[in-house]
């Protein structure tokens, strides 16, 4: 086969590479995303409080916050297809085995601390997912495709919370938590197959492994170092506090406050996931034709506030009347999912632009930066929400996510640094 052959292949194969990107981000999404909807019957299925509630719901966060850096260094030292493969399949041993002993009996209920350890574990071995895939995409697609390739990427996350949302209430109420896990284990294992069949490195990435290894023995690695990129992380983290309150504690605002079922709440978590896919893809393609990943950056966090501010003013508005009517409850509904999605919209052009700036050989190193800040909001929200509960209300909780998306705004950088900032290595 001749070169420009060998190339054109190889081209062709990126789009494979970002299916399993996909399929692997989407797998594991379906268990940190997917699992919190269940949140009202794990509450009922495992008798516990709110309390109790959010921090089985945050440590699964805090599992991937503590291990996705380790894995990104590891991604950048050994390389994506190893620590995905490796990443996978414990995960899906790890979902398999909490099948067996920590669901629900109808002459048994698990302890706190049991299914706490399964959900941390979870994280800990599921955090290889994110940093692994995402340095793969970026290595495969060039400049002018990435913004599009890492943002149909980053829909992993809420398709595998939509397919969650579709799929596990349903096992759960129906064929209880052995279901919920049993099918969670199954995804990651036919995610396991695709990866080892089709991901391995470019050309161009292997032929650089030398040049990564010869700079393997500094100090420290660059991105570890750099204050722009540690204000991105900063953005991403802050940013994800408000939409982690909607996919931990949406589906019991809505049966706490609305009393929506669970029929309700399926259909309102899934719109919000699917919206956030559409909005995803369109937003990687229109900033890569535009080049204006900044802009768009603080645009989001500007109406993410905005949307988070005028869903409290409903639901103030909403407990004011005696009973919250089916209109009042509608509109809800349709307020929650839309600022849902406001918040959902960015991450794949935030990835994008901090990967880029990062350099190849550093993206898996960047990504699991943002990725440990990205889950340690995740822990932390479910732990603050029913403390926020107990000393105000639910406009309170959403005015807290408002404040954050302002307090987000502060750390993105302003449009007119884009052409003063040049990236520390090219892809």
């Amino acid at each position: 086969m001749s070169q420009s052959a060998a190339f054109s292949n190889n081209r062709r194969h990126r789009w494979k590479v970002l299916g399993v990107g996909v399929a692997a981000n989407a797998s594991f999404s379906a268990a940190f995303s997917g699992i919190p909807i269940t949140a009202v019957l794990i509450r009922s299925s495992y008798h516990l409080g709110n309390a109790e509630l959010g921090l089985v719901l945050g440590l699964m966060g805090l599992g991937i916050a503590i291990s996705e850096l380790p894995w990104g260094l590891l991604t950048d030292r050994w390389g994506d297809r190893p620590v995905l493969l490796s990443g996978l399949a414990t995960t899906a041993v790890a979902l398999a085995l909490m099948a067996l002993f920590v669901a629900p009996t109808p002459g048994h209920i698990p302890g706190l601390p049991l299914l706490a350890g399964g959900l941390l574990l979870v994280g800990l071995l599921g955090g290889s997912v994110n940093g692994s895939s995402g340095r793969a995409v970026m290595t495969w697609f060039s400049e002018g495709e990435r913004g599009m390739a890492m943002s149909i990427r980053q829909t992993a996350v809420p398709l595998g919370g939509a397919t969650g949302a579709l799929l596990l209430p349903t096992l759960a109420a129906h064929f209880g938590f052995a279901a919920v896990y049993g099918l969670l284990a199954l995804l990651c294992g036919v995610t396991l197959f695709f990866t080892w069949l089709w991901l391995y490195e470019p050309a161009a990435a292997s032929a650089d492994k030398s040049h990564a290894a010869r700079n393997a023995s500094l100090p420290a690695p660059a991105p570890l170092k750099d204050r722009q990129l540690w204000r991105i992380v900063a953005a991403i983290g802050i940013l994800c506090a408000p939409q982690f309150a909607i996919l931990s504690f949406g589906s019991v605002f809505l049966h706490d406050f609305s009393h929506a079922g669970i029929a309700a709440i399926t259909v309102a978590m899934a719109s919000l996931q699917c919206g956030a896919m559409v909005m995803r893809v369109w937003s990687g393609r229109w900033t890569d034709r535009n080049r204006n990943r900044r802009e768009f950056l603080r645009f989001c966090t500007i109406s993410s506030a905005i949307a988070f501010a005028a869903l409290a003013a409903l639901v103030a508005l909403a407990g004011q009347l005696p009973a919250v009517g089916s209109v009042m409850a509608t509109l809800l509904i349709v307020m929650l999912v839309l600022t849902g999605v406001c918040v959902s919209a960015w991450h794949g052009v935030a990835y994008t632009e901090l990967a880029t700036i990062a350099g190849a050989r550093n993206a898996g190193t960047a990504l699991g930066m943002a990725n440990t800040s990205v889950f340690v909001m995740c822990f932390l929200t479910p732990l603050a929400i029913p403390h926020i509960l107990t000393l105000g209300n639910w406009p309170a909780v959403w005015l807290v996510g408002s404040a954050c998306a302002l307090l987000a705004l502060q750390f993105f950088p302003k449009p007119v640094q884009a052409t003063m900032v040049c990236p520390q290595e090219a892809f």
